[in-house]
């Protein structure tokens, strides 16, 4: 090697060791990420924007390690109560640990504004009025989804405490045992609903049309509202944008429920296309709905009084960070 060829190669080696240095002195250092840990009662479909939030990186934008898990909602309530979880979606049963025991709790998000539940009935069963003196399945008789139905029977003259027999069924029982004739008609949430029609059973309401109340809600703790606001914020603004893709973006959205519920695609799109119309644009429902939810809540906790709103919701974070997604022009 010649002494030119030495000397242009100690140049260049000493030229990209400069460079090199500059990038590690001017480069801002790696965001460090938070994890927050969320706890959903099942893959419902409303739930797969949490792994859109998660997987198209809004939570990684916002310095939030999210990690999903599946649990059941008593432990996630104990959870979030304990500090051992963040965020649960199990936010109906949160509101009733409020109502109940004035737990130290809130709900903060809301991801629809209907109600995803169905009556299915046998085929020959053609209306509500037809429902007198039959049995119905339900996931208990203090559930929120009876109470609601209870009210709907009673506007069609029908008495639920006389008139119906309610008999409890786990959720992957109820259909079995409506397609077999033990029940002659049953309430089920979306991923029931379309096997049961594909079967030839009866839908006889859709109880979302016929109530005003809110679905698929997130509650987190007073003490992590209190002790980390700005990840509320950070959490609500990450949500926000996945809320935003979901109603834009039809085939990515069926993909990654595809992914997240290991559901076939083709029901994932009858569901986002039937469902796609209950999403909230920001993460919120109106102090009308409100109010429906905890009369509701009063029947399941058995309390004589349904509780202020104020009480038991705090939409302020995702308010704001709705706020700031439309002051910054964000779209996805």
């Amino acid at each position: 090697m010649t002494r030119r060829s030495r000397n242009f190669n100690l140049t260049l080696v000493k030229s990209l060791f400069t460079v090199a240095s500059i990038l590690f002195i001017v480069a801002p250092p790696a965001r460090s990420q938070e994890p927050v840990h969320l706890a959903l009662p099942s893959k419902a479909f409303q739930y797969g924007i949490f792994p859109i939030a998660r997987d198209r990186g809004y939570m990684r934008e916002e310095g939030i390690d999210l990690r999903i898990v599946l649990m059941q909602v008593t432990p996630s309530i104990q959870g979030l109560m304990a500090g051992h979880v963040q965020f649960t979606g199990a936010g109906s049963s949160a509101l009733v640990a409020i109502a109940k025991s004035g737990a130290p709790l809130k709900t903060v998000l809301a991801i629809n504004d209907r109600v995803h539940q169905w009556v299915l009935a046998k085929p020959a069963i053609g209306s509500l009025k037809e429902l007198k003196g039959k049995k119905i399945a339900t996931t208990g008789l203090a559930s929120a989804a009876t109470f609601m139905l209870r009210q709907i029977l009673a506007k069609q003259g029908i008495d639920p405490g006389k008139d119906v027999v309610f008999i409890t069924a786990p959720s992957g029982n109820r259909l079995t045992i409506l397609t077999s004739g033990v029940v002659d008609a049953t309430i089920v949430g979306s991923e029931d609903r379309y096997p049961g029609l594909d079967q030839g059973m009866k839908e006889l309401v859709n109880i979302g049309n016929e109530v005003k109340n809110s679905w698929g809600t997130v509650a987190t703790s007073d003490r992590f509202i209190k002790e980390h606001p700005k990840l509320m914020t950070a959490f609500m603004r990450a949500t926000l944008k996945a809320i935003r893709f979901v109603r834009k973006d039809r085939e990515a959205t069926v993909s990654a429920v595809v992914k997240f519920t290991g559901m076939q695609r083709n029901l994932a799109g009858r569901m986002y296309d039937d469902l796609i119309g209950t999403f909230t644009a920001n993460g919120m429902v109106d102090e009308d709905i409100q109010k429906n939810d905890m009369a509701i809540v009063a029947q399941v906790a058995d309390v004589n009084e349904a509780i202020a709103p104020a009480r038991a919701y705090d939409f302020r974070f995702v308010l704001e960070a709705d706020q700031q997604l439309n002051k910054s022009g964000w779209r996805p």
